[in-house]
């Protein structure tokens, strides 16, 4: 199945339909009166998160969605039959905008998490609805209201616990291969990722996920490279696996490029926990790997653990880093329970 991640599509609510102008004509009743029916009620326009679905792809092939119109008003005072709604069925963590794709209409996380996106136009009244004691036999009646037509986007952002950043070839589809049933591609060439991958890993019995996303290079917040059209899927992650390729001749150039256009993105990624990793180091003999290590250090500030995704050394401690974060986040997001103070 083909990934996409953005969609643009058309919708428009049901009409409701007009109100009847009827009179009771039966026979040895001399006065039957007015007794036309109102319109049917116009179909709503939904959008509902659904298990199952990693993609937007279905709304490719299919752009417009239109909800069924109300029927109109009978005589005999029957009300037309209401418009059969549409419901849009996305994948958990789809955004809903605007056409102007800032505005967010709605952000569906959660598995059934509904909204509606356009409301159906009531139904007219009939005749009957306007006989007064005054006015015995009118003969008017209200057109339904119309439908609500209006362009949107929808933009999949990926749920995940972890999310893995890097420059091209930093070893990112190779650390999820190695620790998840994952298969992304893997090559010695860049920009092997084009597209987001997810993978299951497991540490001591517990288990997380884990968002593959394609590598950055200088300039991607201003379109080069694939740019950071994909940054936007690990920003629902608790944590960020920052690998640094250490075969790399300058490998604290090479972070800071990484961070700098995670600056420029959002500062809401820079603020994320992040775990910094010098991938490789089976290539590196010890001298070079000190040096390594200690100049990346320097340029981030902090500690740095060393792995290599291929021989997997020091794969489950990056893992158990990990999920120390992930488990602090998972706790901070738990709902609080109210403490319990009935007493006998």
């Amino acid at each position: 199945m083909k990934f996409l991640d953005l969609a643009k599509v058309y919708i428009r609510s049901g009409g409701g339909g007009a109100g009847c102008v009827s009179f009771r004509r039966e026979k040895f009743i001399e006065y039957g009166g007015p007794d036309g029916g109102d319109g049917g009620r116009g179909g709503d326009v939904w959008a509902e998160a659904v298990e199952g679905l990693n993609t937007l792809i279905d709304f490719r092939y299919q752009q417009h969605f239109f909800a069924k119109s109300g029927q109109h008003g009978m005589g005999s005072q029957m009300t037309g039959k209401s418009g059969d709604d549409i419901v849009l069925r996305v994948p958990v963590g789809t955004e809903i905008l605007e056409e102007d794709e800032e505005t967010v209409i709605a952000d569906l996380t959660e598995v059934g998490q509904r909204v509606l996106l356009a409301r159906g136009g009531n139904g007219g009244f009939g005749n009957l609805h306007f006989k007064t004691s005054t006015n015995r036999a009118p003969r008017n009646a209200n057109p339904g209201l119309p439908g609500i037509e209006r362009t949107i986007w929808l933009r999949l952002k990926l749920i995940a616990d972890a999310g893995l950043v890097g420059l091209p070839n930093a070893g990112k589809s190779t650390f999820l291969a190695a620790t998840s049933n994952a298969r992304p591609k893997i090559a010695d060439y860049p920009f092997t990722t084009l597209h987001p991958n997810l993978g299951v890993v497991g540490v001591d019995g517990r288990e997380f996920v884990v968002a593959d996303i394609p590598g950055l290079i200088e300039g991607a917040s201003e379109g080069r490279g694939i740019g950071d059209r994909f940054l936007g899927h690990i920003e629902r992650c608790a944590v960020l696996l920052h690998l640094v390729d250490g075969t790399s001749e300058d490998v604290a150039t090479d972070a800071r490029t990484v961070l700098t256009e995670l600056e420029k993105y959002s500062p809401i990624l820079m603020a994320k926990p992040r775990v910094t990793a010098l991938n490789k180091i089976d290539a590196l003999d010890d001298d070079t790997l000190a040096e390594r290590r200690a100049a990346l250090e320097a340029e981030i500030g902090g500690p740095v653990m060393l792995m290599s995704g291929v021989s997997k050394t020091g794969v489950t401690e990056v893992l158990r880093a990990l999920w120390a974060q992930v488990a602090t986040h998972r706790a901070d997001q738990a709902p609080k329970q109210a403490p319990d103070t009935w007493q006998p």
